[in-house]
């Protein structure tokens, strides 16, 4: 009898155990200074990287997060591509207003001969000189590195 209410707690205490189940609330990320990199032309993996990015900021507080988005080559295709993606769109929007920062590559701007304007709410603020020198750099004051 004794060993039929034990199996029950033995199952709950094995659930309670299993990654992922814990609350973000329950966990204290401390603060992350992060790099995004966006390289590619594929709006599915461009949906997905701002679904990582809100992921992240959700578990982490988006108070407690420094996140900046880093587009050079083809990657420029992600605001190329948010003139005319309403959602896309409206998840850039929705990252912005949690201070994340969307970086475009003047290399790749002057190279392409793409205009600033043909990019969604893009501003002079947001080119950086270079994507990959800039990337390096970022990592070198405290930045970890993501390539969704």
């Amino acid at each position: 009898m004794k060993t039929m209410k034990l199996i029950p707690l033995t199952l709950l205490a094995l659930l309670l155990s299993l990654p992922g189940l814990a609350a973000a609330s329950d966990f204290d990320y401390g603060t992350h200074k992060v790099v995004y990199h966006v390289n590619y032309d594929d709006e599915k993996r461009y949906m997905g990287a701002m679904g990582n990015i809100q992921n992240h900021i959700n578990a982490v507080g988006a108070e407690n997060m420094e996140i900046k988005v880093v587009m050079h080559g083809d990657g420029l295709g992600l605001l190329q591509t948010a003139n005319t993606n309403e959602n896309l769109r409206g998840r850039i929007e929705n990252l912005k207003m949690q201070n994340v920062e969307f970086q475009v590559c003047a290399n790749t701007l002057r190279g392409r001969n793409i205009e600033l304007s043909e990019l969604f709410d893009a501003s002079e603020d947001d080119v950086i000189p270079s994507g990959v020198a800039h990337i390096s750099w970022l990592q070198h004051q405290g930045y970890t590195y993501s390539k969704p």
